[in-house]
């Protein structure tokens, strides 16, 4: 059984192979079209409640910078960090936007990196061979480093167990959403939402505190 460094390593694996082989592009972060990574930011950034007013931002698994252009055209006081464990998806991103007052692009975070918001998307889907249990244990200790690193609130989404069992894979890891939303509820925070109405096998869930 692979170790917690280890599955971290074949994570940051798995998402070089991607971004080098398609690039820029919904596949170069393991999405299949525009219109679907569009439609999973837009419930992902429901978290954040008086947009108009300036707030700290982590892109926690921020693969090239996607989810950053798609902010920039919609919010206009805003400080982005984004962070991978993938040092091939900062270098695609830092070749693309460079750095700024507001911009950040990280491969590791410290204590200092706390900010308001701090979004993950996609980052506890692929699980490749790793046993069940132990990617478990991922997801949880993932959702405590979101709470971490956050200030007002988090949200994170994943595949969903209620897709059927047709056409699933074994190397995704489907979430039950009733179990991480009262995981949240329970440990985390009494203010958790859960939004599982949108056109995405997936849910996504949102944690204010």
């Amino acid at each position: 059984m692979p170790t917690y460094r280890e599955l971290l390593e074949e994570v940051s694996t798995y998402y070089t192979k991607k971004v080098l082989q398609f690039g820029t592009t919904p596949a170069g972060v393991d999405w299949n079209s525009y219109e679907s990574q569009e439609l999973r930011f837009e419930q992902l950034l429901k978290i954040i409640k008086n947009p108009a007013s300036p707030f700290s931002f982590l892109d926690y698994g921020c693969g090239y910078g996607s989810l950053y252009k798609y902010m920039q055209q919609r919010f206009k006081n805003f400080a982005y960090t984004g962070y991978d464990i993938s040092d091939e998806m900062v270098k695609t991103a830092l070749e693309m936007y460079r750095t700024g007052d507001n911009l950040q692009w990280k491969n590791s975070l410290t204590d200092n990196d706390k900010k308001d918001y701090v979004v993950a998307s996609g980052i506890l889907n692929v699980k490749q061979g790793t046993p069940g249990e132990l990617w478990e244990g991922f997801v949880i200790d993932t959702l405590h480093e979101l709470d971490k690193y956050s200030k007002k609130g988090f949200a994170f989404n994943a595949l969903t167990n209620y897709s059927g069992n047709e056409n699933l894979k074994d190397t995704l890891y489907y979430a039950d959403p009733l179990y991480l939303f009262d995981f949240c509820k329970k440990n985390i925070s009494k203010h958790v939402a859960l939004l599982h109405d949108y056109a995405l096998p997936e849910f996504t869930i949102l944690v204010t505190k």
